[in-house]
């Protein structure tokens, strides 16, 4: 099977029915929801600062299977319903991919559960296995409960595991869009950075992923596994325009979790950080970062 390797400018918008009621109402403290030490990363906003709410969330689904190995979808779609969250970030995204996942469209299928509109990025597109079959495809996604008015799967330095003999090169799936929460444009973007211990190829995406940004204006989310923890040196590069919103908690494995990869961060002095925090789940292999954010224009 051949590999396409190539960032798409045309949106790739798989649009679900919008859900009425899109700002919801922040869940009852509990022993599950961890609250950064300082509240407020970077020094932005505050839970009585004026701005626009917004919760979102990332979540790696591990393709669909718990921390038991399991493929179970609706396990997955009752946790992350539960968490009540206007946009979150998904990575390892099977779309047609393989029998791991029962060849099914996670994303689609994901948004249409939860009523939300979603944007696909595939890393990976592999020709079918059968003739007039849809692509095999892996990547990152977004589901928003506000309209998504523009997307774009960018390209970032990659190192393929669908090559035998990888060699660090540009490839997509590093995902963006623009939604608007009450008339004002906000850009998310969504990655998985490389899992390898050798940090190169991670200290490569993190210059890639700052140029990109670098391009656009206004309140920035970006959401992902990093595949590093928040001290590593690799990523210090993203804290100069970019602020943690710290749970306060790890968040692998999702099984006694002992560090923290997984990240909601925002752009400095345009997005305040209300709380973040960590729901308890073996939904997936990972745990979800949640955050209630100040939006300002």
């Amino acid at each position: 099977m051949s590999l396409r390797r190539r960032s798409s400018r045309v949106p790739q918008l798989l649009l679900a029915a919008s859900l009425l009621g899109a700002l919801l109402s922040p869940p009852a403290a509990a022993a599950s929801a961890h609250r950064s030490p300082s509240g407020e990363p970077g020094g932005t906003g505050g839970s009585g600062a004026r701005g626009l709410p917004l919760r979102v969330a990332t979540y790696n689904i591990h393709a669909g299977a718990g921390m038991d190995g399991v493929f179970d979808l609706d396990r997955q779609t009752a946790g992350l319903r539960s968490l009540r969250a206007d946009v979150i970030g998904l990575q390892e995204v099977d779309r047609h991919w393989g029998s791991r996942s029962e060849w099914r469209d996670l994303a689609g299928e994901l948004a249409r559960r939860l009523r939300m509109h979603v944007s696909f990025a595939p890393i990976y597109s592999l020709d079918p296995a059968e003739p007039g079959g849809p692509r095999a495809e892996y990547g990152v996604a977004v589901l928003s409960r506000h309209r998504i008015v523009s997307a774009e799967n960018h390209e970032i330095t990659r190192l393929s595991t669908q090559d035998p003999n990888p060699v660090p090169a540009p490839a997509p799936g590093f995902g963006e869009v623009v939604v608007r929460v009450r008339g004002l444009p906000v850009h998310v973007y969504v990655t998985h950075l490389d899992y390898r211990p050798d940090p190169a190829v991670r200290v490569a995406q993190v210059a890639d992923t700052r140029r990109i940004m670098a391009e656009d204006r206004g309140p920035k989310i970006l959401l992902g596994d990093f595949n590093a923890e928040p001290a590593a040196p690799e990523l210090a590069p993203l804290w100069r325009e970019l602020a943690d919103a710290d749970p306060g908690a790890p968040t692998f494995p999702a099984q006694d979790p002992v560090k923290r990869i997984d990240f909601v961060t925002v752009s400095k002095n345009r997005i305040g950080v209300r709380r973040a925090w960590v729901p308890e789940s073996l939904a997936s292999d990972h745990r979800a970062v949640v955050a209630d954010l100040l939006l300002r224009g």
